[in-house]
């Protein structure tokens, strides 16, 4: 079969979506050895998939904020109604080109419904888009990857797709998150010139993320007597203000550490130099960070919402992303136990050994390949 996925998350700083096509590509080149992959992007870059794959490349015009939009919902689809010669394309993201028929067979990835069950913490473009075409998506495709029971619950209950259409589909974590040596570590540490224990988040900077709630708890933590700093590693999305003005009301400007976007080499030894990984989301689909730290050995805080419960299990701690005290309560008791820490890493480890691209990558397979036993 000749397959196309479409990948211009890829070609940014990788994000969610990004990580997710790319490891899902790299583990199909490994796999499968009789289909053909084209990937569909915008612009030519120099990442390795694109050296391995086949790519068609529809010009992208950067003339406008918008670029992005007007690439995926107007170039894109007039470009592959043509492309007859696909049989499968796969796009890694909910709404885009697939929303217009389309000459192959149609398949999405959904990560989550945040923009629906969530509007206020998106761009009004964002959500006006997915009201526009999401619907229209769902039932335009043939089938609908998600990432996570929980995501295919919400599919279910607000969109009413029929769960015959729905494959769940656990994302993986990269093999360089793990256990790293002393030495290694140090060297990160020197490079971002951090002398101090501290408490980690990662991921953007956004509403949907709940960091003013982790602000407020880390200051109820000071009073208890620890010393950590907090170190925030992401770059900034949108509606971020309440987060600085939280950390000036707290007079925390001295305990808090933006590193802004840290390149993927540098992310496992962040995770390992961390004495605990805490992730507050209100919601996610899948929630890649946690998994990444628990893979590290970092234990895991973590809300008891969403998909969150599917990915960390019992190896970390949940709590609700909007106790204040549970947090901070948490937090310390993590800090302060030694034998609970050990118990939480090794926990972990286990946990994240069950997570793997190469088993997304397999399961992902099997869908393409229904379409080639049905057209048999």
């Amino acid at each position: 079969m000749k397959i196309g996925i479409i990948t211009d998350f890829v070609d940014g700083n990788l994000g969610g979506i990004g990580t997710y096509t790319h490891n899902l590509i790299q583990q199909l080149n490994e796999i499968d050895e009789f289909n053909q992959y084209y990937l569909i992007h915008g612009e030519s870059k120099d990442i390795q998939v694109y050296k391995t794959n086949e790519e068609i490349l529809i010009k992208k015009y950067s003339f406008s904020k918008g670029s992005r939009s007007i690439w995926r919902y107007f170039s894109t689809p007039l470009k592959l109604k043509s492309m007859k010669q696909l049989d499968i394309v796969h796009d890694t993201y909910e709404i885009g080109p697939l929303s217009f028929k389309m000459p192959f067979k149609r398949i999405i990835t959904v990560h989550d419904l945040s923009p629906f069950l969530f509007p206020d913490t998106f761009s009004s473009s964002t959500v006006l888009l997915h009201k526009i075409l999401f619907s229209k998506t769902l039932r335009s495709v043939d089938k609908i990857i998600t990432v996570s029971e929980s995501s295919k619950y919400d599919l279910v209950t607000h969109f009413n797709v029929s769960e015959d259409k729905i494959k769940v589909i656990f994302n993986g974590v990269d093999t360089k998150f793990r256990p790293l040596t002393k030495d290694i570590i140090n060297e990160f540490l020197r490079t971002y010139n951090i002398n101090f224990h501290f408490i980690l988040y990662v991921g953007t900077l956004e509403p949907r993320k709940n960091l003013p709630t982790l602000l407020k708890a880390y200051h109820q933590l000071k009073k208890r007597n620890i010393n950590h700093k907090l170190v925030i590693a992401g770059k900034k999305g949108w509606k971020y203000q309440e987060i600085f003005e939280t950390i000036d009301k707290l007079n925390l400007k001295d305990d808090i550490i933006f590193t802004g976007y840290v390149p993927e080499n540098y992310l496992p030894a962040l995770y390992n130099a961390a004495d605990v990984f805490v992730y507050p989301s209100i919601y996610e689909g899948f929630g890649l960070p946690p998994l990444e730290a628990m893979a590290c050995g970092t234990p895991v805080i973590t809300s008891n919402t969403s998909s969150l419960p599917e990915v960390v299990g019992n190896a970390g701690i949940m709590v609700d992303p909007n106790n204040i005290d549970m947090l901070a309560t948490a937090m310390y008791e993590v800090l302060t136990d030694d034998s609970l820490m050990k118990e939480m890493t090794k926990k972990g480890l286990d946990r994240a050994k069950l997570f793997g691209w190469k088993s997304c990558a397999v399961e992902t397979l099997k869908v393409y390949e229904e379409f080639s036993s049905n057209n048999s």
